[in-house]
């Protein structure tokens, strides 16, 4: 059944909740968090409750004095994002950490990304875990989802939009790589890296130089580190 409402905690989460797009249905705060949050008369009335009832509606004390609930989450259309002039677009490849996701979606939005993109299969999707780590950034940037990476990935590939696997074992290196046009970032999941299918259908494979004794990162900051460089890329060719 589809749900008729998203839950979303968190300050940071719900502020730029009631900064973007979706409509907020319904807000609870403690009595603490109404005196100090500025913002809650951008929405609905909120109502003052103790904190072990937002605990328990958010099943976690993370939830820093406001629980708050939306319309559902709306997916973007992953062909429509990368039909758009040089898009710049994060592709996880079965990524089921619901921090990681967030995290990569903060990043994505920081610098601009056109969206995310995630398989319908062993990915994690948008919840209110997600909407916490990501800082809110959910509301800000697409992500859809796809049934088929792979099948998507050699769908959209052309000479104006180039797919990059994010990989340790890259030929190439993220300092080397041109990520000034149209690209799909690639970045697969932790302890298992970009699936060989998915692998094989990007047109080549990209790795950070690492000079530690550590040989692997995280997938949220690996991701980061290929899009504040293509970032830097891009700003670099505009002339900025």
């Amino acid at each position: 059944m589809t749900p008729t409402r998203d839950l979303v905690y968190g300050r940071n989460a719900a502020r730029e909740l009631y900064r973007g797009p979706r409509r907020v249905l319904e807000a609870w705060v403690t009595e603490r968090a109404a005196a100090q949050i500025p913002w809650l008369d951008a929405g609905p009335r909120p109502q003052v409750k103790p904190e072990r009832a937002l605990t328990e509606e958010a099943g976690t004390r993370d939830h820093q004095g406001i629980v708050a609930w939306c319309e559902p989450f709306r997916y973007a259309d992953a062909y429509e994002l990368a039909s758009r002039d040089s898009p710049l677009l994060v592709c996880l490849d079965q990524v089921t950490d619901p921090h990681n996701l967030g995290a990569v979606v903060r990043s994505a939005e920081g610098v601009g990304a056109t969206g995310v993109i995630i398989p319908a299969h062993g990915s994690a999707r948008v919840t209110a875990a997600v909407c916490r780590s990501s800082a809110g950034a959910v509301e800000h940037v697409p992500v859809a989802v796809v049934p088929n990476l792979a099948r998507y990935l050699g769908e959209i590939k052309s000479d104006e939009l180039w797919a990059y696997a994010a990989d340790a074992e890259g030929t190439i290196s993220l300092w080397d790589a041109d990520l000034t046009g149209g690209v799909a970032l690639v970045f697969g999941a932790e302890g298992k890296g970009v699936r060989p299918l998915v692998r094989r259908t990007c047109d080549a494979a990209v790795s950070i130089p690492l000079a530690g004794k550590v040989a692997s990162l995280n997938v949220s900051v690996v991701a980061a580190s290929f899009l504040f460089e293509a970032a830097r890329q891009r700003r670099a060719r505009a002339g900025k």
